[in-house]
């Protein structure tokens, strides 16, 4: 089951105020954590097709959200690493 371009942008807009909230940050405003989403849902779609799980198009819409922040959190630890801002506590 694939998801459409509506469902994309619900799923990186969700995945992207979750890691938001889960790392603790500022967040990077509403267009820049929908990004962050859709590259943390390429990223977890990644992760888990590899591990044998599938990617985020082949599981319904919570699942595609949940594999989404996985990789919007991984996303979102290494922009912290690259960039130096780690006055966030994780």
């Amino acid at each position: 089951m694939g998801h459409g371009l509506i469902a994309w942008i619900i799923i990186g807009a969700l995945a992207g105020w979750i890691t938001g909230k889960i790392m603790k940050g500022s967040g990077f405003g509403f267009i820049m954590d929908m990004v962050v989403g859709l590259i943390g849902a390429l990223i977890g779609g990644f992760i888990s097709s590899h591990m044998g799980l599938g990617g985020v198009g082949d599981h319904g819409l919570i699942i595609s959200i949940a594999i989404a922040v996985l990789g919007a959190v991984i996303l979102t630890f290494l922009l912290r690493l690259v960039t130096g801002n780690r006055t966030a506590e994780l």
